[in-house]
This record gives structure tokens, sequence and C-alpha cells, in this order.
């Protein structure tokens, strides 16, 4: 199976600056091929090299802003069974699942299969987040950075068919000089999203519409809790399911804040807690 992707570069000509647009391109291959390869094989690829079994091939241009259409391929029988076994869809699920991440932004609700996934590997998918962070965002964004593009990702269902899996922009490189503060802030909050194995997810402060990102200071941080601490933040998760915000239970914790330049918070480091 080959999963089809095209990459599009904004702007008002036909053509970009070669050499950034290179570079960009090349980050976008690094992170469909990481998240693919770390998804096949439930190993995160420290390195990502011609011999590998999960490539991305270049195939045509198209008309419109600058772009190109490219494939994930597979050349190993067990991983391209494993690939099969998952599904076109939810591969291309979790490929804008882990992008968002890296980004900090809420990529919503998982389907069950792509959840099943993510349970499946574990601590590891926050080493696949941490990866793209480290790697892959720096590339894409130099297009953003140094030419003011925009750059979409898109799953190419057919020729006349493509939805948007992400989306980057000078705003979103912003994310990669993200400071953490030795500030502790104290916080009412409702778990909204939380991966059991790191820690990880997301909540919702008192009196605010939006969730952020937190976790601990690292998985092993985490894993070290006794079991009856783990189980404040899930149990809160399950009682506030679908009921209404106004009989919500909330959890004070203090945190430090992980923030851009402008002061806006990406994510919420976990100092302590107790139930409110």
């Amino acid at each position: 199976m080959t999963v089809n992707f095209d990459l599009v570069i904004d702007t008002e000509n036909d053509f970009v600056d070669m050499k950034a647009a290179l570079t960009s391109m090349q980050g976008v291959s690094d992170a469909v091929r990481c998240i693919s390869e770390s998804i096949l094989t439930e190993r995160v690829p420290e390195r990502l090299t011609s011999r590998s079994s999960v490539r991305t091939s270049l195939k045509k241009s198209f008309k419109g802003s600058y772009g190109h259409i490219f494939s994930l391929d597979v050349y190993d029988s067990v991983l391209l069974k494993r690939l099969n076994g998952i599904g076109q869809q939810t591969i291309v699920e979790l490929i804008s699942h882990f992008i968002s991440e890296s980004l900090y932004r809420d990529s919503g609700p998982l389907s069950q299969k792509a959840q099943k996934v993510i349970d499946r590997l574990g601590e590891k998918a926050e080493m696949v987040v941490h990866q793209l962070r480290t790697s892959s965002l720096g590339n894409i964004h130099e297009i953003s950075l140094k030419f003011d593009r925009g750059i979409k990702i898109r799953h190419r269902k057919n020729r006349d068919e493509q939805t948007v899996l992400a989306c980057f922009d000078k705003l979103s490189a912003t994310v990669l000089q993200a400071e953490l503060s030795d500030v502790k802030v104290d916080l009412n909050v409702v778990i909204t999203r939380l991966n059991i194995h790191t820690g990880n997810g997301r909540l919702q402060i008192e009196g605010a519409s939006e969730t952020v990102a937190f976790g601990f200071a690292s998985a092993c941080e985490y894993r070290d809790l006794a079991i009856a601490v783990k189980k404040v933040f899930s149990e809160n998760l399950n009682y506030n399911n679908g009921i209404e915000s106004g009989k919500w239970k909330y959890l004070a914790v203090s945190v430090s804040p992980l923030k851009l330049k402008d002061g806006k918070v990406v994510k919420y480091f976990v100092r302590g807690f107790h139930e409110s």
C-alpha cells in the first residue's frame, strides 16, 4: 500500500527560493518517515537513511501554489503487513496527531484504532514528539522563517480530494524557542486528555474555554509515581467525561509554564497537586 500526500508552499508566484524550499521539503519528509517508521517498527529512529524500509518518494508537481506530490512507501513485507493492518486512514490520522502534538496543538480525540496504536507505543509516543521537535520542525519552517511562506501537508486521497493534515508558518515556528519558566503557578484544572504511559495530556483551566498541553518533567518521573497518585489524574478525566462543565470536579495543581516569547503558555509542567 502506498499512501499519497502533497506538500504545498503558499506563494503568489510559481517559484520559491530553491535552497529554503528543499530544506523545508526535507523536514516534511523526515517528519512523515519518523512517525510512520515509529508506528510500524515500534522503535523511534534516531537517523533516517536511504536504506530504511520506510521511505518517502517525490512525485510530480501540480498547478497552483508551489508544491509536490509525494508518497509513503514501505519496502519490507512484515512492515507492509502491519501498515495494511493499521490502515491508510489511521496512519494519516496519526501523522496529523503527532505533528499537532509537536506544535503543542490540540489534535482532538483520536479514533479507537489510532488510540490503540498510541497505547501500544507507550512511552515511545512521547519520544516521537521529542524527535520531531529536535530535528524535523526546524527544517520544515525554513521557508516560513526566511521568506514568510506558509506550508501545508495534505493527504491526497485522489486528484480532486485532499485533506490538510498540518500547517506551518512563522507563528508555529515560535514553538522552537519556547522557554520553561522557573515560576510556579497554582491553578484549578480539569484533565481533558491523558496518556497513561507518559503523564502527558491536555488540561483546561477553570474559567478558560481552550485546553493546554501538560506533562511532567519526564516520562521517568511520571512512571515512578505511586499508582494512587496517577489515579488522581485518570479519575479526574473519567469523572468529568461527558458531564456539564458546571458539574466538573477540579484538581488544584502547582505548575511551571512553558512560554513562547510573546508570553503565551503552550504547556504546563506539573510540580505538585491535590484534589480540590
